[in-house]
């Protein structure tokens, strides 16, 4: 039985050019050190930080490299939250938990941009008072809904609030413009875009800048000290570049496959909730089938050596409604009998296919699991 993958915006397999730029530059040495070995790793360092940031609209001085997303998230808010003499917080309450337990971790106060059932952010109006932090992440981790970021940063601008994006789900995907942006931080995971897992970065500007929350020798502009994985930043850069070559042919062919998948589980179920809007990734689909057990979707798919989440990763069998579903005003039913499908560079029409000729059996078998 061949493998069916569709879980992709938890990781995304490794590209080959990846790998190959890893085992290419797994010899290098400590960039930070004077000699020739370590001037050779210098400057490979410095080619993959030039070439991420001329695809993300930065200046490579902006491009710290840190071991996740998660870790550029803690050091973003936490950092800008450190720096500022505000203790207020403006966030979603759709966010990633490597931006909602940092936010909860702060003790701050905290105001919610208001959201609507598709999923998106629909009330500025907390973004009237200035903020030590505001921070909005540009796609939805669950149901891949693409925020309004440019208002959102506009509004933070207008009141000098700094700003900090998890694009974590964007990057690889959409168009960035960071400097356009006019937001303080980004935050970049590179195994959801085909790099390794275990890298990541965060775009930081000049001024204002994220305060020291790790020290050490001050490696990264001092906010990310450490010697710094120079193959795993070559890695990133490769998977990036390819990722964003592709991106429009990408984008077309993810979606029609989407699409098409949407089709078959509204044609094959009865009583499906569609979450996924727009505007939303092409590689994200988000269903409920109310009165089913979650565990049990993914387990009976599983069984048929097809690959789903129930939500987020991070969150993958927890019987119960996600905190993004509880913000859209999902019923506690639809919640938690919800799956994300996540499409990306190795899904095919097959795949689409097999998914399509089991999903009716399997909802039914996890329905009447509901009812025990």
């Amino acid at each position: 039985m061949q493998p069916t993958y569709f879980d992709h915006a938890a990781t995304s397999p490794m590209r080959a050019v990846a790998i190959e730029a890893y085992v290419k530059h797994a010899d290098k040495l400590n960039p930070g050190a004077a000699y020739a070995a370590g001037r050779r790793a210098r400057s490979v360092l410095d080619d993959a930080r030039e070439q991420i940031a001329a695809l993300l609209g930065a200046d490579p001085i902006e491009v710290i490299f840190t071991a996740s997303g998660t870790e550029a998230d803690n050091l973003a808010i936490q950092g800008l939250f450190s720096a500022a003499s505000s203790s207020r917080v403006v966030t979603s309450p759709l966010e990633h938990p490597a931006v909602a337990e940092t936010v909860r971790a702060l003790e701050a106060e905290v105001d919610y941009l208001g959201v609507d059932r598709s999923g998106h952010v629909v009330d500025f109006s907390a973004l009237d008072t200035p903020a030590a932090v505001v921070t909005c992440m540009m796609a939805n981790n669950e149901t891949g809904a693409i925020q309004p970021i440019e208002e959102i940063a506009a509004r933070a601008a207008a009141t000098k609030s700094p700003m900090h994006v998890d694009a974590v789900q964007a990057v690889g995907k959409l168009e960035i413009d960071f400097h356009a942006l006019g937001i303080t931080t980004l935050a970049a995971s590179a195994h959801k875009f085909g790099g390794p897992r275990g890298t990541g970065f965060l775009l930081a500007r000049r001024s204002p800048a994220p305060s020291a929350i790790l020290h050490g020798g001050g490696q990264e502009r001092g906010i990310r000290p450490g010697t710094v994985d120079v193959a795993a930043a070559a890695a990133t850069a490769a998977a990036l570049q390819e990722a964003y070559d592709e991106r429009e042919a990408e984008h077309t062919r993810v979606q029609r496959l989407r699409d098409r998948l949407e089709s078959e589980i509204c044609r094959q179920v009865d009583d499906v909730v569609i979450n996924s809007r727009e505007p939303v990734l092409p590689s994200h689909l988000h269903v409920s089938f109310p009165g089913a057990d979650g565990d049990s979707l993914i387990m009976l798919l599983d069984s048929l050596g097809i690959s789903a989440s129930t939500g987020s990763a991070c969150h993958s069998g927890v019987s119960r409604r996600s905190e993004t579903l509880e913000a859209m005003g999902l019923t506690l039913d639809e919640g938690i009998g919800s799956l994300r499908l996540s499409l990306g560079p190795t899904t095919t029409e097959e795949d689409v296919s097999a998914f399509s000729a089991e999903i009716a059996d399997v909802v039914q078998r996890a329905r009447l699991a509901g009812q025990r």
